[in-house]
């Protein structure tokens, strides 16, 4: 599936754009969950860079790209897209063209809305409200809230927007896809847009050949007891007759994952997100199947792949549903852009991004606080 097609994920939901901007990112994983190796974020360069005069500016995106954030620079449909809402794409796509892809998914969104005479919820504002006091708590006042927003290139305006767009994503799904849409996925349709997707569920059970605080290979003799009693659990489960009970009780007794305690249930997880070994195993199972014994850089895995409840994943298919629509709109439709968009200069806007976030970075660090990582929001949408 296209890139310019994933409102369904993460990147319009109102939690994730909330917790990002809040600088809660997920750190590296000590646990013995077999994950995939995740990208490493990119480091700043801003502090190789002049800081820019923050008293000088009351526009960011007249500081950085020197139009007023209202100027539009492209129109799809009814929709204006502005300064404002094409730049806030323009560090996490990392060109002009790119940034109005997903500036142009978000025109379509609000556009589509309107033309089924919907709302944003109370509750979404609500959220906002809330969100915007707590970290003006956190950050030292209303002015360094605005700088944090500046620092991801948005305003509030254009954040509310962006939060905005999720909200009136969410209730587009429903009214193409609920369940009174006459268009409700059953559940054959949830089933392929699991498969689809690449999402699975497994358990397994872990012998360690590492010490998974400090990811050192164990001496050779405790790895060869690991694979003894990795393979007696196995000849144990071969020969039970309720293997799938056994394996619980095995799981608990033997397993070194130290993220089991948090997911007794087994793991919900998609296509490349565990280590290559694991992650064959389980999609080459059936739903009860378990494993031979499997070894990866952990260590010996013995896995259990899990059926997965299509009512507990109608909600995800609804919204990606949802999305391959608007998807499919999109590419029929491309925004007009306007003479303004040939004016943006990606060289003077990076050379003036870094001034600016260099200088939001002095700040926070003088005033004790910290940012997000430069963008206002963790949104992969577009």
């Amino acid at each position: 599936m296209k890139n310019s097609k994933r409102l369904w994920a993460a990147a319009l939901a109102l939690a994730i754009t909330l917790t990002a901007l809040s600088g809660c990112g997920g750190g590296a994983s000590s646990s013995g969950a077999p994950s995939g190796s995740g990208s490493s974020g990119s480091s700043s360069q801003t502090g190789q860079t002049e800081p820019m005069d923050l008293s000088a500016v009351t526009d960011p995106y007249q500081a950085v790209a020197g139009m007023p954030g209202n100027t539009v620079v492209a129109r799809l449909g009814d929709e204006d897209i502005t300064v404002a809402r094409l730049l806030y794409w323009y560090p996490q796509r990392g060109g002009l063209d790119e940034a109005m892809a997903a500036a142009s998914l978000h025109a379509l969104v609000h556009q589509l809305a309107r033309q089924e005479s919907l709302e944003l919820e109370p509750a979404t504002s609500e959220k906002l409200e809330t969100y915007f006091a707590t970290l003006a708590e956190q950050v030292g006042g209303e002015a360094m809230v605005n700088h944090v927003l500046w620092s991801g290139l948005a305003d509030r305006e254009q954040f509310a927007y962006v939060v905005g767009t999720g909200d009136l994503f969410n209730q587009l799904a429903q009214r193409y896809f609920g369940e009174d849409s006459g268009s409700y996925p059953t559940d054959a349709e949830v089933s392929a847009f699991l498969e689809e997707t690449g999402q699975y569920r497994a358990k397994h059970i872990l012998l360690s050949t590492i010490d998974l605080s400090t990811r050192q290979p164990l001496d050779e003799e405790t790895i060869a007891q690991k694979k003894a009693t990795a393979d007696n659990l196995l000849a144990q489960l071969r020969a039970a007759e309720d293997p799938v009970n056994l394996f619980d009780q095995l799981m608990h007794e033997y397993s070194e994952d130290t993220g089991l305690a948090a997911n007794p249930e087994g793991y919900t997880t998609s296509k490349g997100q565990m280590v290559a070994p694991f992650e064959e195993a389980a999609l080459a199972l059936k739903d009860g199947e378990i494993s031979d014994i499997v070894e990866s850089d952990f260590g010996y895995h013995i896995i259990l792949r899990l059926p997965m409840n299509p009512d507990t994943f109608r909600a995800d298919c609804i919204s990606y549903l949802a999305d391959q629509k608007i998807g499919e709109m999109l590419e029929s439709s491309a925004p007009e852009k306007t003479p303004e968009f040939d004016k943006l200069d990606p060289a003077a806007i990076n050379e003036n991004l870094a001034a600016l976030q260099s200088a939001i970075q002095q700040e926070l660090q003088a005033a004790g606080g910290q940012t997000g990582g430069g963008q206002a929001s963790g949104s992969q949408a577009g």
